[in-house]
Parts: structure tokens; sequence; C-alpha cells
């Protein structure tokens, strides 16, 4: 069996400005291109609605190559991250007045213990909640809802879409119920319908958006962008 990838060790495996690599933002092995990157600035922004005057936090921010770019548009930005070479990568690259960059286990404990949730009015998800296991992913969602209670937008970015998994795979090895797996590539593949389903239980009214077409992954993946709305009664 393949050993699982971890982000603790690969971005050690890398060159240190090899920014995008460390964070596997790359088409067949090769860094993204700047016009890839810049589609997905436009898209966070346009979906976060952002401006002058947010406090925008980013999790699982990996070595904030991304979140540089959204907290140059705003007042400030904490980002939060498991990996303690992703986030010393980002603490010596990126950091600058208002921004900062945090170590913690995982995002789920950090949204418990943050202390002042309620300095933020906007967050993101950028390539990382698919990695979460569904029982983190639902509670990340409702800790963010019940705790964060000045937040108007999160956005959700980069989700692998179930309903494309044939598409992706008919040239493709599949391996039976890889769909599943958080720790997979890919991590877990939900449907639009399910996630909306998730997002309504943890307490989120939900939209989504796709990349334009010239996007690398723009056939496979969708953003989700999440408000405060009512919260579902269910049992888990």
């Amino acid at each position: 069996m393949a050993e699982k990838f971890n982000y603790k060790i690969h971005p050690e495996k890398c060159a240190p400005d090899d920014f995008w690599g460390q964070v596997r933002r790359t088409v067949n092995g090769a860094p993204v291109s700047p016009d890839q990157i810049d589609m997905i600035v436009k898209a966070i922004s346009k979906g976060l609605k952002i401006c002058g005057s947010d406090v925008v936090l980013d999790l699982c921010c990996g070595n904030g190559a991304l979140s540089t770019y959204i907290f140059s548009k705003c007042r400030s930005g904490l980002g939060v991250d498991y990996s303690p070479p992703l986030i010393g990568v980002a603490n010596q690259n990126f950091k600058k007045p208002g921004h900062e960059f945090l170590i913690v286990k995982d995002v789920v404990e950090y949204v418990a213990e943050e202390h002042s949730p309620e300095r933020f009015n906007k967050a993101l998800c950028y390539g990382a909640f698919q990695y979460l296991r569904r029982e983190s992913a639902y509670e990340l969602l409702l800790k963010l809802h019940d705790t964060f209670s000045s937040l108007e937008r999160l956005f959700v970015g980069n989700l692998p879409d179930k309903d494309e998994m044939p598409r992706f795979y008919e040239n493709r090895r599949y391996t039976a119920g890889i769909e599943n797996d958080h720790s997979s590539d890919i991590g877990l593949w939900r449907t639009k319908s399910e996630f909306s389903l998730l997002a309504r239980q943890t307490g989120w009214s939900v939209e989504f958006s796709s990349m334009p077409r010239e996007f690398y992954a723009a056939y496979y993946r969708y953003d989700a962008i999440l408000a405060p709305g009512e919260q579902q009664c269910t049992k888990r």
C-alpha cells in the first residue's frame, strides 16, 4: 500500500522557494502558472466580497503563498495550519504587519480555542476541506457558525465533485471507495447536494460557483460560498 501523503514531511523535500510545490498546487508535478493563481485569487475575492476593512481567517493556510494575496486586500488576516514546516515558510516569507500565521494541531482545535472569534468577518478554507474527516468537517462548520458570530461569508474552495468522478477517472486507475477516504490524494468527494446538506445541518446557507474553463481543475472541482443561515435540528 502506498504511503499516505504528509504535509508535515513533503514541504521539506521541496526547494525553499518552491511555494506552490510545497502545497502541491501543481499540474503534472510542475507549479501552476501565475494566471492560474490569479484565477484562484479572483474567485476567493469575489466569493468573499473582500474589502479593505475585512479581517480574514484562512483555515489550513499552508505556507501562506495564497493567503498573502487575500490578506493584501483587507485590513488584517490570520492563517492557521497544522504543518510546522509550512507555517515556518509562511512566517519567513509572507508575514507582514497585520498578517499572522500560527501552528495548531488542527483547525477544529483552533476554532474551539480562539479567544476572540468575533474579530473575523470573513473566512476561507481553500483546497483543504476535503482532507478533513467527516466528523471534523461537521464540527468545523458548526463551531464557526456558533462561535464566530461576526462571520458574514465563508469560502470553501476547490472541492472535488463526486458527480464528475467518472469523467476524472476515465483515464486513471480507480480504487473502489477512494472517494470516501479523506486521506487519499484528492480527499473526500462530495456532490453539491451532499455539501448543501452538510452546510444546512451546521447552520449555513450555501451557493456554488465554478472556475473559468481555463482553470486546470475546473471540470471536476467547485467552490462553495457559505453565509449564516438557519440551523437544522439533526441527530448525528
